[in-house]
């Protein structure tokens, strides 16, 4: 999370998507992997998901948000963008920390997929029983 000539770094996190996001003062564009947010996300559910932190520290119009987002689905990247978001606003600026954190913006969501084991079919679906 470094500051380089008036780009603020964060890098966010969740399932298996990661984003890193960059904040650079701007009219409130929001571009994600080279595409409008409009473009790239098809739900508005998705596109609110990423606009919280701007909305919660009003910011909205301050900066351009540029993304490079992988792996994962469209609600993992949402949230990974969201949480990248937040963690570069801080660098902006720190007295934005108590209000990202009461909404829980900071907070890396540990939730992952659990693995499959051995004897089931799936992490906890097991084979079929039959009497006989």
């Amino acid at each position: 999370m470094a500051k380089v000539a008036n780009k603020f770094y964060g890098t966010g996190r969740r399932k298996s998507s990661v984003a890193r996001v960059y904040l650079v003062p701007g009219n409130g564009e929001i571009k994600i992997n080279k595409k409008s947010i409009d473009e790239y996300f098809g739900l508005e559910t998705l596109k609110m998901i990423v606009r919280q932190p701007l909305v919660a520290t009003q910011t909205e119009g301050r900066f351009d948000v540029l993304v490079n987002v992988y792996g994962g689905g469209y609600t993992g990247q949402a949230g990974a963008i969201r949480h990248g978001i937040s963690r570069a606003l801080l660098e902006v600026d720190a007295e934005y920390r108590p209000v990202l954190k009461k909404e829980g913006f900071l907070t890396r969501d540990p939730r992952m997929k659990e693995r499959k084991k051995y004897g089931l079919k799936a992490a906890r679906r097991a084979p079929q029983f039959s009497k006989r």
